[in-house]
């Protein structure tokens, strides 16, 4: 790899490759030391072509969910069987790995503009900025580099749009999985608000069981299904559709509630 080489976006792959060394170091032990994360499905990952794959997951947390993913890509990719055991595996990480994220939150300070290097395709979103709901075109550089991004290798996106629970899926990413026809891989995330604060960057409480779960791709029509019937998959996909509600005991859902509020307070 030369030293100057750029991927689509301009970003320097030499530098890319040591941003994700350093931040994935620093980062480990919230995933094995402090918290321990429980991972299931690594092997799906070991089988997808290292182009066009979406992968779509429920949101908990602004950063500490995709750094974890980050974590557990390179690790499988790598050999490791639903383990970050020993770092090592982020010496040569997968480059061509992005995440869809919002322009204002990436934009917020310097870290997460240092962490937007390492892979955040920013989008405008058209229904909530700086707290407010708001109603506006989307911008067609956004889905344009989504597109280049899956052309490229492969994008995390979180449906929902916000780290709420059981939020409705934006219809945006149905229409990307059509327009595109990508390969698209379900995640489960939990135990992430739990143990980090809203934004993901500070470790709230330790000792906490975090759990990821990477499902098989979904079967998609791309043909026939309509936008609404993507939408509904991508719910039960990510366990966020409504039922879901009915199986889940009360007292975590009350839990949830209260860590709502108290982000609401605190942000």
């Amino acid at each position: 790899m030369g030293l100057f080489k750029r991927n689509p976006f301009g970003h320097i792959l030499f530098l890319k490759k040591w941003l994700i060394r350093i931040a994935g170091t620093l980062t480990h032990n919230r995933y094995r030391g402090f918290n321990q994360l429980q991972i299931e499905g690594s092997e799906i990952l070991r089988a997808l072509p290292d182009t066009n794959v979406l992968f779509i997951s429920n949101h908990q947390t602004y950063f500490a969910d995709v750094v974890a993913m980050f974590h557990v890509f390179n690790a499988a990719l790598k050999g490791r069987e639903n383990n970050i055991k020993n770092v090592g595996y982020l010496w040569n990480p997968k480059l061509n790995l992005y995440y869809v994220a919002a322009k204002e939150t990436m934009q917020e300070g310097l870290l997460p503009r240092i962490l937007a290097y390492a892979g955040a395709i920013t989008v405008e979103r058209t229904w909530r900025s700086k707290g407010k709901d708001v109603q506006r075109e989307v911008n067609l550089n956004d889905t344009e580099n989504i597109k280049i991004a899956l052309e490229d290798g492969w994008v995390i996106t979180f449906p929902q749009g916000t780290t709420r629970s059981f939020k409705p899926v934006r219809k945006g990413t149905a229409h990307i999985i059509l327009q595109h026809k990508p390969i698209v891989v379900p995640i489960v995330i939990d135990g992430f608000r739990r143990s980090f604060d809203r934004k993901g960057l500070f470790i709230k409480k330790k000792g906490i069981l975090q759990t990821m779960e990477i499902k098989q791709p979904l079967e998609i029509d791309y043909e026939n299904d309509t936008v609404d019937q993507v939408v509904e998959k991508i719910e039960y996909a990510i366990e966020q559709h409504p039922s879901f509600l009915k199986v889940i005991p009360q007292e975590v859902i009350e839990e949830q509630h209260q860590l709502d509020k108290q982000r609401h307070w605190k942000y």
